[in-house]
C-alpha cells in the first residue's frame, strides 16, 4: 500500500441570523487530524466548548504518536485497534475538560459541542462522532456519508417511528441527543474506513449539511479550484438563508512518493 499525503482546506462563517460563530475545526495535514466542532450553549459559552474540546484532542493525538507509529511500522489488528481506541479517548478527554470547565465557572455550565473527527494514518480513515456535524466522503465523483447523526430525528427514524419523508418537514431537526461537554462521559462512535490516493473527505457542521441537496456535495466540489471548494460550500448555505454557524474542512488524499509507509 503506498503512503500518503494530505493537503487541506477550510473555510468557517458566522452566517447570515448569529452574532458568534461558535464552531472551532482543527486541521494537521501532517499528523493526518481533521476535526471539527460545533458549539452548544449560546449564552453559556458554546465557543469555548468547542474551541477546548478541539484543542484538547489535537493534544492529545499528537502525544500518540507512538500507537500512529505502531500501526505505520506493523500494520496489524492490535496496532489498529490502539489507534481507534487513541481517538476515541481524545474525545472522551475533551468531553471530561468540557465539563470540568463548565463545573468550576457557573456562566459557562451547560456548554457543550459536536465533534466530528477524523485520524487517517496511511490507508486507514478512523473517524470519531458525537452530535450532528458530518463527515463525507468523495470517492471517483461520488459522495457518501461516513458518520451518523446523533439526533432526536434520526433515532425516530432509526426507530420506525417516523420516514424519512416525514422527516424532512418535522420541527426540532437540530436537537442533539449526544453532546461531548453535556456530562463527563458522553459514547462516541468510531469507525475504521479504506482511505485512497485521490479521495476528498469533507467535514462539516449542520450549518452546511442543513442546506445540502442530493448530488450537490459532488458538483460544488468540482465545480472550481480545489482550494476554493470550502468558500464554494460557505457560500451555498449563506445564500440559502445562513441560519446558523458553517465550518467545512476539505481533506484530499495525495500518494506520497517521498515517504514509505515504514516510517512516520
Amino acid at each position: 500500500m503506498p503512503a500518503l499525503q494530505f493537503r487541506s482546506f477550510s473555510a468557517t462563517d458566522v452566517g447570515k441570523k448569529r452574532q458568534l460563530n461558535e464552531d472551532a475545526f482543527q486541521c494537521d495535514d501532517p499528523l493526518g487530524l481533521f476535526v471539527v466542532a460545533d458549539g452548544v450553549g449560546g449564552h453559556a459559552k458554546g465557543e469555548v466548548a468547542s474551541a477546548e474540546a478541539v484543542d484538547q484532542i489535537h493534544s492529545f493525538v499528537k502525544q500518540g504518536r507512538e500507537q500512529i507509529k505502531q500501526l505505520q511500522l506493523k500494520g496489524d489488528d492490535g496496532a489498529r485497534q490502539a489507534v481507534r481506541r487513541l481517538v476515541e479517548s481524545a474525545v472522551q478527554s475533551a468531553c471530561y475538560m468540557v465539563f470540568g470547565m463548565a463545573q468550576q465557572d457557573p456562566t459557562q455550565k451547560g456548554m457543550s459541542t459536536t465533534i466530528s473527527a477524523l485520524l487517517i494514518v496511511d490507508g486507514i480513515g478512523f473517524t470519531a462522532q458525537v452530535g450532528d456535524s458530518r463527515i463525507y466522503r468523495i470517492r471517483d465523483g461520488s459522495g457518501a456519508q461516513l458518520t451518523e447523526d446523533h439526533t432526536l430525528i434520526n433515532y425516530k427514524i432509526k426507530q420506525g417511528l417516523i420516514t424519512p419523508d416525514e422527516a424532512r418537514t418535522m420541527r426540532g431537526k437540530n436537537v442533539i441527543t449526544r453532546a461531548v461537554g453535556h456530562k463527563d462521559y458522553v459514547e462516541v462512535d468510531t469507525n475504521e474506513v479504506e482511505v485512497r490516493a485521490g479521495d476528498h473527505y469533507l467535514l462539516c457542521s449542520d450549518g452546511l449539511h442543513g442546506y445540502l441537496s442530493d448530488g450537490e456535495l459532488e458538483e460544488l466540489m468540482s465545480a472550481g479550484p480545489e482550494k476554493d471548494a470550502p468558500q464554494r460550500f460557505v457560500d451555498l448555505a449563506n445564500q440559502r438563508g445562513g441560519k446558523d454557524n458553517i465550518t467545512v474542512v476539505i481533506v484530499s488524499v495525495l500518494e506520497d512518493t517521498k515517504r514509505t509507509n515504514k516510517g512516520f
